[in-house]
């Protein structure tokens, strides 16, 4: 199951795709990350998807990574009189902490930790950012507004707070219920909803104590303001762009888009393009032509992967979303301007020997004639800092631990092979010319570039690259190790 692309491909599940058949069609189609959202469904029914994950895993012979997404924090107004009110432009409208029902002069919004953080000049928005309000005065209780843009407002809508660092956690109890449960289920991946600092990061990693990796979901303006402590903290990051829209002016998207790739790219971590990908798919089996250029131009900014969210978690068509995006990737990096954009990534100073052996691999495989890179990785290190250098070969990550596999599926260009642990640099060549023969990489005679540390097993000690045949008698006959 070799894919013809770098980027990878996260489906959501949900409704639409949660039986196994339907599972392992979204893997045929492309999937390489599956989604199970903390929001939707209960402890029962995410079991079952992931049980049904790892049966598919088994099937296909080939590692399979694992998000799970916590929910956050939900803040929402109370109730009104009648389901709703209509607020006039310019109007006055008072928010508090009462249980009476709202009107069209101010409604209710339980959340004293919001008038704990507010002051004048402070903007709200109410139900995506439909309604527009401006804080005039506050105190604990109460907040004073001006609508600065008017229309229906009805009961618990969702509230955004874009230039505030609210006092509250990123996890709720319900998010630590579900974290210690995903956690063990065994999924790979945790996503952090409401990120506002790097401490919320920090707090979620010590929940998971080494069971997950973390991706920091930026959704807000502080946090974009806060991205290099939260990406110090976080292993990868996902651009999500839905509260980003609300939360600062839609056009300004597309340049934090841009940015938090550069910066995540820079730090060596993954990155995901997240929201409204493909959304007319949800009812319609083709998608939109500025849908499809969405989605090529955040490849060819350089994202590890992209992000199918109801498009295959409640949609008509998921197998078509898969799909479909699996084409578009593959369509751009065929693109010689996507291979040049890739370069342009690369890391402008290397400090480490790992780093200078992940250059000098790929020099090798880009100037002779070799198929591969395959790297022999422990804790995904080696593998991370060969992706980073973006070759114009495939790389293979190959490691004895399962885990660690289905993590790095989530990386660009990682094609992750699960092998038998190996104590000698010789018997990790035999392995590596095995896994490229067997996933149809490269064939006898032709030539890879394996690099490894020695000693093995220990992570983050890469130091030895070698040019090898495919030819298992000829690695035996060789020079000795």
């Amino acid at each position: 199951m070799r894919r013809l692309r770098n980027v990878k491909i996260v489906a959501t599940l949900g409704p639409a795709s949660s039986d196994r058949a339907m599972i392992r069609a979204l893997f045929e189609a492309g999937a390489d990350v599956f989604r199970l959202n903390m929001s939707h469904g209960t402890h029962d029914d995410i079991r079952a998807r992931h049980r049904l994950i790892r049966e598919v895993e088994h099937e296909m012979d080939r590692p399979i990574a694992v998000l799970a997404d916590l929910q956050g924090p939900k803040l929402r107004v109370g109730t009104f009189e009648g389901g709703g009110a209509d607020l006039e432009t310019g109007a006055r409208f008072r928010l508090d902490l009462s249980e009476t029902p709202g009107d069209a002069t101010g409604a209710p919004l339980p959340h004293p930790e919001i008038f704990a953080a507010i002051a004048p000049g402070a903007s709200l928005l109410v139900n995506d950012g439909q309604i527009r309000l401006r804080v005039l005065e506050a105190d604990g209780e109460r907040a004073d507004c001006e609508v600065l843009v008017g229309g229906r407002i009805s009961d618990r809508k969702g509230v955004n707070l874009p230039d505030v660092v609210l006092p509250i956690p990123a996890l709720t109890e319900k998010d630590r219920r579900d974290l210690d449960f995903v956690c063990g289920l065994g999924i790979d991946w945790l996503g952090l909803s409401f990120v506002q600092r790097p401490d919320d990061v920090a707090e979620a990693r010590g929940l998971a104590a080494g069971r997950a990796a973390l991706v920091a979901k930026i959704e807000k303006p502080t946090a974009v303001e806060a991205i290099d402590a939260i990406l110090a903290e976080a292993d990868a990051l996902m651009v999500a762009r839905g509260d980003l829209g609300v939360e600062m002016p839609i056009t300004s998207v597309p340049v934090v888009q841009r940015r938090l790739i550069a910066d995540a790219h820079r730090a060596g971590k993954p990155v995901i393009v997240a929201t409204q990908m493909l959304e007319s798919m949800i009812a319609s089996p083709v998608p939109t032509r500025a849908e499809v250029s969405d989605v090529a131009n955040a490849i060819y900014d350089g994202a590890d992967a992209v992000m199918l969210s109801a498009e295959s978690a409640a949609g008509e068509f998921p197998v078509e979303a898969v799909r479909t995006m699996n084409a578009v990737a593959e369509a751009v990096e065929a693109d010689p301007a996507y291979r040049r954009s890739m370069e342009l990534l690369r890391p402008e100073t290397r400090t480490r020997t790992a780093d200078a052996i992940a250059a000098a691999a790929r020099e090798v495989a880009e100037t002779t004639e070799v198929q591969a890179i395959c790297c022999f990785t422990h804790g995904g290190t080696t593998a991370l800092t060969m992706a980073r250098e973006r070759p114009r070969v495939p790389i293979l990550a190959l490691t004895p631990l399962l885990e660690t596999a289905r993590r790095l599926s989530l990386v660009w260009g990682l094609h992750c092979v699960h092998t038998h642990a190996v104590e000698r640099f010789k018997l990790a060549v035999v392995s590596a010319a095995r896994a490229v023969r067997t996933a149809g990489f490269a064939k006898e005679g032709d030539r890879i570039v394996v690099i490894a540390g020695i000693p093995f097993n220990v992570a983050g000690s890469t130091n030895i690259l070698r040019v090898a045949p495919v030819d298992e008698r000829a690695i035996y006959e060789g020079e000795p190790e």
